[in-house]
């Protein structure tokens, strides 16, 4: 992994550590840390998915400091263990849970570790092989990775069992820059385009995840660095995902958006990445967390349903037309904040 610039990197990872030691809550290494069902658009078409988020002990580079903007490591064990047995306990849990919630298996499972599933810290080589084993019947099984892990002796074991495995990773931002000094991640775009390299020549697929409006963007800027990412990073994905920054617990991000320094971005910002974007080879779709809260994307409080229930429209078919159904009294407000807010201290809202 690149190291980026040390002491912006150093002095990021500090504040990070003594944010996350406010953390007390513990979790069972036995139980996964949440799971649902939904629908998802694959290179196959639209298919139920099953997702879950294992308690695997968190991302190694979360527990040196990490991103400023992600609190999942927050959701972790804290000694950042887990052992095998209680991972494929966890799997169990999420079989069940499908047994209750599906008349059938779901062609779709996506498995988050809010870390590196091929991180050998994280889970072992057996371990990483009897979960995807446990999914054997399915069409694709989705992990995630930080690049630097993505090899071929990894994948290969993997890519024999008989789905069609997905790697996403969390490339966030295709500038180098944006992504080492907003977002404290190190690894460079050259490097996620190598690893895709790897991960095409077995086989194996990439999901990009995108973050709109990392701290200390305007809201133009995150907009447009969004639009060039999708642009660049869609030569090596066949899917990405535009994720607009919610404010996370125990995260740089939330001490911001209590000092009043951070706006979460708005929603007409995802509908206008997906619309510029939708000529793009790639499959391009958002599912913004925390959507119409103050914490999450939102516009005035009026439309954010009716634009949200627009971009999941867009998810499925992958037409922007579906945007011209939707309008608000705040998109002109929205434009607004786009012309005016010129730099990352002038936080405008509606």
């Amino acid at each position: 992994m690149s190291q980026g610039r040390p002491d912006a990197t150093n002095a990021f990872n500090g504040v990070m550590r003594e944010i996350r030691a406010r953390n007390d809550e513990q979790y069972d290494p036995r139980e996964p840390i949440r799971v649902w069902t939904d629908e998802d658009l694959t290179p196959d078409g639209v298919r139920t998915s099953l997702t879950a988020v294992l308690n695997t002990g968190g991302c190694r580079w979360a527990r040196a400091g990490g991103c400023t903007m992600c609190g999942y490591v927050a959701e972790s064990v804290p000694d950042g263990e887990v052992a095998s047995e209680d991972i494929l306990a966890q799997i169990d849990a999420i079989a069940a849970h499908e047994a209750d919630a599906l008349d059938e298996p779901a062609p779709l499972v996506k498995l988050y570790t809010s870390g590196s599933f091929l991180d050998e810290r994280e889970l072992s080589g057996a371990t990483r092989k009897a979960i995807v084993e446990r999914f054997g019947d399915r069409e694709r099984v989705l992990v995630e990775s930080l690049p630097e892990f993505i090899t071929a002796d990894r994948l290969d074991p993997l890519a024999a069992i008989g789905p069609q495995i997905d790697i996403a990773v969390g490339l966030e931002t295709a500038s180098d820059r944006i992504r080492q000094e907003c977002i404290n991640k190190v690894f460079t775009f050259e490097e996620f385009a190598a690893a895709s390299e790897v991960a095409a020549d077995a086989d194996v697929g990439i999901k990009a995840y995108l973050l709109l409006k990392p701290p200390f963007l305007s809201e133009r800027e995150a907009l447009a660095d969004a639009v060039e990412s999708v642009r660049r990073c869609a030569d090596h994905a066949h899917t990405v995902s535009v994720n607009p920054t919610n404010v996370q617990q125990y995260t740089l991000v939330e001490d911001l958006y209590h000092a009043d320094g951070y706006r979460p971005p708005w929603l007409w910002s995802v509908a206008s990445v997906l619309e510029r974007t939708a000529d793009t080879d790639a499959i391009v779709v958002s599912d913004p967390v925390g959507k119409g809260s103050d914490r999450g994307p939102h516009n005035c409080g009026e439309c954010d349903d009716l634009v949200a229930r627009a971009i999941e429209d867009f998810d499925r078919r992958q037409e922007p037309a579906v945007f011209d159904e939707v309008d608000c009294d705040c998109e002109q407000t929205w434009k607004e904040v786009l012309d005016r807010e010129r730099s990352y201290g002038m936080v405008l809202d509606a």
